[in-house]
């Protein structure tokens, strides 16, 4: 049998239907088409890891769409685009004809004629960067159906306000080789927590993408933050409603040591409040740069009111055994090295170092696995083909 023989079993009995779809939001996925998506990417890196080539586009674009700073995403969207065979092309806003004016429609079908993927990140303004996917999505459905686009590219989210799929399903990915499998999952308890951090403005994504892809997996998820840093309450209502159907708990408080008490993961991380965001949603859109500054300072004497929200020896020892698998989305704040006080002690993120780079590292083949199950009708067949054809990928 070959490496990647129980992968494509595993695929091919998957009732999974991502072919010509977008991937917007984890909880708008059946969990046939998650699963498909990581075993997908489980293959990719078998293919990687034995130097057989995985390209199956001899040409076209991967539009990289980033409006907001990012190393992991964005590096992640270029690898995976060149292990499939696409070309990518930065969206620069200020050095294209929005800067001018041009509407997102005429945008989105100007930058689409021999594309295939699209991948957008819009993670600064609350309720704007899900709507605006939403609109490139409609405009390229337009331009597609009044025959502008001779195909109709897919379009992958890499962090919108409501969620962060790819880190969310990297995470996954990790958990599941890091416990052996997805069933493996199954009653192990998760601590999310915010976590103190000396900066402002961190969106809300990543705890919403944890919350809203682990219940499904019938893990225990303890949401903990301090009063008032609260998230979007539709996604915690998901949360709560995919725990019930899954079997397993979710438990929402402002107790970071209820949250470690027994965790088998824990994953401290710092946002900002719900209602900040909105307010800070609106300043931006008005420019009022008084106001933002000044919410800003609010907003910072505020997060030093939570020093003591972090991840520290002493809450590793409450946690199953204290051997809890320490994650992070990174870039973490770490207490001592990037600054004076921050979400995770200098002691616990140096021993869970390369386990944090481990889960970043699988972010390239999740993005690679999106695409490539997006375009390709029998992802099963198409990589059983890739690794008989046996090509090298280097020589």
């Amino acid at each position: 049998m070959t490496a990647l023989k129980p992968l494509v079993q595993a695929l091919e009995e998957l009732d999974a239907h991502l072919y010509g779809q977008d991937f917007l939001l984890t909880w708008d996925k059946s969990a046939a088409e998650i699963q498909s998506v990581l075993l997908v990417a489980e293959a990719l890196r078998t293919l990687y890891r034995q130097n057989i080539r995985a390209t199956c586009f001899e040409s076209g674009l991967a539009i990289s769409n980033f409006r907001d700073q990012s190393t992991r995403t964005r590096f992640s969207f270029a690898s995976a685009a060149n292990l499939l065979g696409l070309a990518v092309q930065d969206l620069d806003e200020t050095k294209s004809q929005i800067a001018h004016g041009e509407t997102v429609r005429e945008t989105a079908n100007m930058i689409s004629f021999l594309t295939e993927i699209i991948g957008i990140r819009d993670d600064m303004y609350l309720g704007a960067g899900h709507t605006y996917m939403l609109e490139v999505a409609a405009a390229l459905d337009d331009g597609y159906a009044n025959g502008v686009l001779p195909q109709r590219p897919a379009i992958v989210n890499l962090q919108c306000d409501i969620d962060h799929p790819t880190q969310a399903m990297a995470d996954l990915l990790w958990l599941k080789e890091y416990f052996g499998d997805l069933a493996a999952l199954r009653g192990k308890k998760l601590a999310m927590t915010w976590a103190y951090s000396p900066s402002y403005g961190k969106p809300l994504s990543v705890p919403q993408g944890i919350i809203g892809l682990l219940t499904r997996f019938g893990m225990h998820v303890h949401l903990a933050h301090p009063e008032g840093y609260n998230l979007i309450p539709d996604v915690v209502t998901r949360a709560d409603q995919q725990a019930q159907a899954s079997g397993s708990t979710f438990t929402h408080d402002h107790d970071m040591d209820a949250a470690f008490d027994g965790a088998d993961i824990v994953y401290p991380k710092s946002w900002a409040p719900y209602a900040v965001m909105e307010q800070r949603t609106a300043l931006l859109k008005t420019g009022d740069r008084t106001a933002l500054n000044e919410l800003e300072a609010t907003c910072l004497e505020n997060n030093a009111r939570f020093k003591d929200w972090e991840c520290t020896e002493a809450r590793m020892q409450r946690t199953r055994g204290g051997k809890a698998l320490y994650m992070h989305c990174l870039p973490a704040d770490i207490t001592g090295v990037s600054c004076t006080a921050g979400e995770v002690a200098k002691s616990v993120f140096e021993r869970y170092r390369l386990e944090t780079y481990k889960e970043a590292g699988a972010k390239p083949f999740i993005i690679a696995a999106m695409m490539l199950t997006s375009r390709f009708k029998d992802p099963a067949a198409l990589l059983a083909a890739l690794e008989q054809d046996g090509v090298p990928r280097t020589r």
